[in-house]
């Protein structure tokens, strides 16, 4: 006899078990890749000859002339009449040191000069009474001349006590300092109760008047700031916290460089520019010249290394992708690096986001704000940088 098998209930569950596991097992599954991330990047186009690249350097606004301003006498500090950031006028007292001995001198000269007033005029009776005896006969010639030296010995010595007293009067006066001109208190290095000495600076004072934007600039740079002294709007300025670039001149650029950072300081002139103000930050922008004649110079942060070889990152503008190519490095003179080969005019190379990109990533220009592009010049063009 033969028993047919029917189907239970377990059978019929087991499609559905294994439906829903491999689901399970499709959600802990790795998930897909997210496309790579638009980088923004600041680019430069390489030029034959004469190009340019923008540079931006942090500056500060300071007044054209600033006095350090300190006592002509010393002594004990008993007053101090202004706080830094305060507005003021010419001649206006800015602090006191205590007087009393510098009084009690100008007492005693003073009394110098009537000790002295008084013996010039005693020698002076004295000669007109013995001119007249030596006109009598009754004295010699010589006794005239003796009294004659005395009475012009007791004129010299009221006109010497005169001018010390004038030296002290002078003394007590300088116990109080005044501001030399109309100004702003930039900087107090006194407090009521300090001892100074003679010309010690204690307070500076920024004149009103012109104001000077100072930065600093790498030592491969100073040629080209010279280059620009005296040049009107030769380097643009812009205020912190604004967009708006005003034309500005190189005044002055420092003789040599300075010995720790060496980095040159430069003034630059903004006269008739308004909202500077003391102390506010400023960014400096100029264009510095580049080359691909005999290599080209390119800020230091756009050279990476790759593979144990020194590269730079080119931008096709049509794909708007990146590739390292290899160069060959020569000089670095500051934050400036000079390229012997591997660089061709027309080129565009990234010289700032260079260390977070990957060979065929897409980026977009920078262009003050991410979102916004310009397309690529010329390769004719000279060498701009892509800001």
């Amino acid at each position: 006899m033969t028993l047919s098998r029917r189907p239970g209930p377990r059978r019929s569950l087991r499609l559905p078990f294994v439906l829903a596991v491999s689901a399970l097992l499709a959600a802990c599954g790795k998930p897909a890749e997210s496309p790579a991330p638009v980088r923004s990047v600041r680019t430069l186009v390489v030029a034959e000859t004469g190009g340019q690249l923008e540079r931006e350097f942090a500056g500060e606004v300071r007044a054209r002339t600033e006095s350090r301003l300190g006592f002509q006498v010393g002594g004990k500090v008993v007053r101090r009449m202004v706080d830094s950031g305060q507005t003021v006028r010419k001649g206006q007292p800015l602090a006191q040191l205590d007087a009393q001995d510098l009084r009690l001198s100008q007492d005693a000269a003073r009394a110098g000069v009537a000790a002295a007033e008084a013996q010039a005029t005693q020698a002076a009776a004295d000669l007109r009474r013995f001119t007249d005896l030596k006109a009598q006969g009754f004295i010699s010639q010589a006794q005239l001349d003796r009294y004659q030296a005395m009475a012009t010995a007791a004129e010299a010595s009221l006109r010497q006590a005169r001018a010390q007293a004038g030296v002290q009067g002078n003394q007590a006066a300088y116990a109080t300092l005044v501001a030399d001109a109309p100004g702003v208190i930039t900087g107090v290095e006194l407090e009521p109760g300090q001892v100074v000495s003679p010309g010690l600076p204690v307070l500076t004072l920024a004149h009103d008047g012109p104001r000077d934007v100072l930065f600093h600039v790498p030592e491969d740079m100073g040629p080209t700031l010279r280059g620009l002294n005296g040049r009107t709007g030769g380097v643009q300025v812009r205020r912190w916290g604004t967009s708006e670039w005003v034309p500005a001149t190189v005044r002055e650029v420092a003789a040599a460089a300075d010995t720790l950072t060496r980095t040159y300081l430069v003034k630059a002139d903004v006269a008739g520019a308004r909202g500077f103000e003391l102390g506010q930050t400023a960014t400096v922008r100029l264009m510095a010249s580049v080359r691909a004649q005999d290599g080209v110079r390119v800020p230091l942060q756009a050279l990476t290394e790759r593979e144990g070889k020194s590269v730079v990152w080119v931008l096709d503008g049509n794909s708007m992708t990146v590739k390292p190519v290899p160069v060959v490095t020569a000089d670095v003179v500051g934050n400036m690096v000079l390229i012997s080969r591997g660089v061709a005019p027309g080129q565009e190379l990234v010289t700032a986001g260079a260390h977070v990109l990957s060979p065929g990533q897409k980026v977009r220009r920078y262009e003050g704000r991410i979102g916004v592009s310009q397309p690529a010049a010329s390769s004719a063009a000279p060498a701009a940088s892509r800001s």
